[in-house]
């Protein structure tokens, strides 16, 4: 009998602490701090990265550097608990921000989309739960990114120095940012003082986040700076050599500034080449589809889903109709004009598209560790839109549209993240219930503080501008627009889909790395390639080991530093205009 009666004893099973009270509080702390990170940096750069090793790095030098404790698969359920909280902040922040870039900001209901991501987070878990066996037990996929974990996980000593490293990165770029926005500097301009031409656009964005995320993307990242090359360094001048600039429509003069380019060509062929690009990474994954369905088919015939590994089938299906009901209530609540039979279909429909995409980018991720979510978000919001389009009023039928969607995207994150999850836990022997369980009680949290993250940032630097771009929110504002009859540059967005598509088909994923390259300012892109040339050659020079030990420990410090010290700087903000 064990008599211990600390609290971290409560939910403690087996020889080894695995679900304990001090795992589950560590995760809620370490997944708030990331979520607001890599939330804050998915405004700023336009993708999302995966907040799980940045959690095993942070979890070692808490639990086992303070708080001295040794079980790898407590450390494990750290990581679970944390990444579950961040879920949260790529399924919301390629969505939500479309509400406010459309002006929409203060006719929805926070609280209620707030409910209805927390039931799309539950639902994603609770789909993708009974493929566990056959995706991992049998057909052992790869999932790159969660044996990755596994490696930090199984390296304990490495742990605490990565940590320590990560902390030291983090006040670094803290304390950078801080100069930064006190002074007012956050740019210099290099190209003026070589004498390069102003169209070509030589201004370097000062921020230790941009480096420490183009390093972590490594040879994944050239894409998106060849993308800003070519706008400026390519296209630019070809343009000047032509006579080719475009008229200032304000002016109704031709104009050769870097902003006015980006805003009347750049931009909108890159919005083009984001849509393009996810339309044809989702026709691409069509083998997928056909696998994954194999795959629940297996599952079925093969009882996986009944597994003692699992959590009991029965509180599965609980949680999936009890979110079900909870997606239901916040469509039909989401707007006056709603009606119970329309809220109903637009809740069934998201539900349905949660399982089918859910499926499709847990096999997609673990086979080639490329997520096509925004592309399943644009396509989500598309199909709901069309459906609430019959409300009669174009208000109305977005925000219906954007907030299921926004709570489908979450869903299809955690279903996502669940998977490279279990995975790490299949190769460092954890419990797949307890690490279940474990999303389960991580997944709440996450779009709460993400929710109020994007009110903080919204009210101090407001969402789409220079200073928060919210790639993915202006792309889903903008095909919203041209849903509903507004006003858009359909040639320029045309011919970026086409050639979106067509490097989508040749790379899955390719299309929309180099259409963030086009849309993003290119300070963001200059500053971004400094950190992916430095990981290109120091992979090349010291090996890849040197990276995972001290580059990319410093890399995440680099983000979570800036973003903390950038939200706070947020929120005194607003509390000063209070």
């Amino acid at each position: 009998m064990n008599t211990d009666s600390s609290p971290s004893a409560v939910i403690r099973h087996g020889p080894y602490p695995e679900l304990t009270w001090a795992a589950i509080l560590v995760g809620y702390f370490l997944g708030a701090i990331i979520a607001v990170s890599i939330g804050y940096a998915a405004l700023i750069l336009g993708f999302s990265i995966e907040g799980s090793e940045l959690a095993a790095i942070l979890g070692f030098g808490i639990l086992r550097g303070i708080l001295r404790r040794s079980s790898i698969i407590e450390n494990n359920i750290v990581q679970t608990v944390a990444s579950a909280v961040n879920g949260a902040s790529a399924g919301m922040m390629f969505s939500v921000p479309a509400i406010f870039i459309l002006g929409y900001g203060t006719d929805f209901n926070p609280v209620l989309l707030t409910f209805g991501a927390i039931a799309g987070a539950f639902l994603g878990i609770g789909f993708i739960i009974p493929l566990r066996k056959q995706m991992i037990d049998y057909e052992r996929l790869t999932y790159p990114g969660g044996v990755a974990v596994a490696t930090i996980l199984k390296s304990p000593g490495a742990g605490i120095h990565k940590a320590m490293l990560l902390i030291g990165g983090a006040l670094a770029s803290g304390g950078l940012h801080a100069i930064s926005q006190t002074s007012g500097v956050d740019n210099f301009d290099l190209g003026s003082l070589i004498g390069m031409p102003g169209y070509m656009n030589g201004v370097w964005y000062l921020s230790l986040l941009t480096i420490g995320v183009g390093y972590i993307a490594g040879k994944g990242g050239v894409a998106f700076i060849i993308g800003g090359y070519v706008c400026y360094w390519i296209l630019a001048p070809a343009l000047s050599g032509l006579e080719l600039f475009p008229l200032d429509p304000g002016s109704g003069e031709i104009t050769n500034e870097p902003d006015a380019l980006r805003l009347l060509l750049f931009r909108p062929v890159g919005i083009g080449m984001l849509i393009g690009g996810a339309v044809a990474g989702v026709v691409m994954a069509f083998p997928m589809i056909v696998s994954a369905v194999r795959s629940m088919q297996n599952a079925a015939k093969s009882g996986a889903a009944m597994s003692q590994d699992e959590m009991p089938i029965k509180l599965l299906y609980g949680a999936i109709v009890g979110a079900t009901v909870l997606l239901a209530t916040m469509a039909v609540l989401s707007t006056e004009k709603m009606g119970l039979g329309r809220g109903l279909v637009m809740a069934l429909v998201g539900t349905l598209w949660v399982w089918i995409a859910g499926v499709i980018l847990s096999e997609a991720i673990g086979r080639t560790n490329w997520s096509p979510l925004s592309g399943m978000t644009l396509i989500a919001v598309t199909i709901l839109i069309f459906i609430s389009s019959g409300l009669g009023e174009t208000k109305a039928a977005v925000v219906s549209a954007i907030m299921v969607g926004a709570a489908a995207c979450v869903a299809m994150s955690q279903a996502t993240d669940l998977m490279l999850d279990l995975k790490t836990g299949y190769l460092v022997g954890a419990t797949p219930r307890k690490q279940q369980l474990g999303q389960f009680i991580g997944a709440w949290l996450g779009p709460i503080v993400v929710m109020a993250l994007i009110f903080v940032l919204h009210e101090a630097y407001v969402l789409g501008s220079e200073k928060l771009p919210a790639p993915q929110g202006q792309a889903l504002a903008s095909m919203v627009n041209g849903i509903m009859g507004g006003d858009v540059p359909g040639q320029k967005y045309l011919a970026g889909a086409g050639l979106g598509a067509m490097l989508s088909i040749f790379q899955p994923g390719l299309g929309i790395t180099v259409g963030l390259g086009f849309y993003l300012p290119f300070n963001i892109v200059l500053t971004y390639s400094i950190g992916t040339v430095l990981r290109v050659i120091m992979d090349h020079k010291l090996g890849q080991t040197h990276a995972e030990n001290v580059g990319i420990p410093v890399a995440a410090g680099f983000i979570v530093g800036e973003a903390l010290v950038g939200v706070g700087f947020a929120i005194s903000m607003i509390l000063g205009a209070v």
